[in-house]
């Protein structure tokens, strides 16, 4: 799944607030491997909060495990590329195929 869904543990996760946490369980994050798991049913509200306190007694991970996490789950040269064109783009940098199709 690209991009993958949040490790629960990691920091980013672990510093939303409760009611962040809950929207996205309920909602999901759209274009990621997260999806929504709410369907506007009290039972499912209340499996929700379930969730979101289960997530804050998660062990929180070091940098150092977090690293080791990234390294344990290599990125495909596919990934590597696209990831450097975003990059790129946000950056203002053009690609070899946008300054040929500009002199043409």
């Amino acid at each position: 799944m690209y991009p993958p869904a949040p490790d629960m543990r990691q920091a980013d996760t672990q510093n939303l607030t409760d009611g962040e946490l809950f929207y996205i369980i309920q909602n999901g994050i759209r274009l990621s491997g997260m999806p929504s798991w709410g369907s506007g049913k009290s039972r499912d509200e209340e499996d929700s909060w379930k969730l979101v306190r289960l997530i804050r007694h998660l062990p929180k991970l070091t940098a150092e495990e977090e690293r080791e996490m990234q390294d344990m789950n290599p990125k495909s040269r596919e990934e590597l590329k696209e990831e450097q064109e975003e990059r790129d783009f946000l950056n203002g940098v053009q690609s070899h195929e946008q300054k040929q199709h500009k002199h043409h």
